[in-house]
């Protein structure tokens, strides 16, 4: 192969990589402005024509991208919240019983649902049983046993008896 040859193939490289960038760029483009329209990324890909796996592998290659994304994917759930309370405005204006009680329930505080909880204050004092009263007797014993280090007999530790 001559200097021209290996010239050639080069600048053929160096071409087929600067296409291959500029397509890649102009399809992360698309997504994203599809994400913003649909922010459900398997839609996205199928309306885009880009796999999953192409998606998911530019996300972890291009920190940038990720964050174009997430933010692409924000904006698409606003919108669709937006649509979804325009449709809710409209079912409500329809007269849609449903479409009413669920905005009074989560807009108006006297339809919320509440959860209430009531317990007895008051609890009648329990004396505990001669049994009882023993089994915690020999249960405080046996604690003291491992708290306490145990004295030789006649070793009064010191002190006078």
């Amino acid at each position: 192969m001559n200097i021209k040859e290996n010239t050639n193939m080069k600048r053929d490289t160096d071409t087929k990589d600067k296409t291959i960038k500029r397509r890649m760029k102009k399809e992360k483009e698309l997504i994203l402005e599809q994400l913003k329209k649909t922010p459900i990324i398997q839609l996205a890909c199928e309306k885009t024509g880009i796999g999953r796996a192409t998606f998911y592998r530019w996300k972890t290659k291009d920190k940038s991208f990720s964050k174009r994304a997430e933010v692409a994917i924000q904006e698409g759930s606003l919108l669709i919240n937006d649509l979804a309370e325009s449709q809710l405005l409209s079912s409500i204006a329809d007269k849609n019983m449903t479409a009413i009680i669920f905005w009074l329930k989560h807009h108006h505080p006297s339809y919320e649902t509440r959860i209430e909880l009531r317990q007895a204050l008051e609890k009648p004092e329990e004396k505990l049983t001669k049994r009882q009263q023993d089994i915690i007797r020999q249960a405080l014993d046996l604690s003291l046993i491992d708290i306490l280090p145990e004295t030789p007999k006649g070793d009064t530790g010191g002190k006078e008896v």
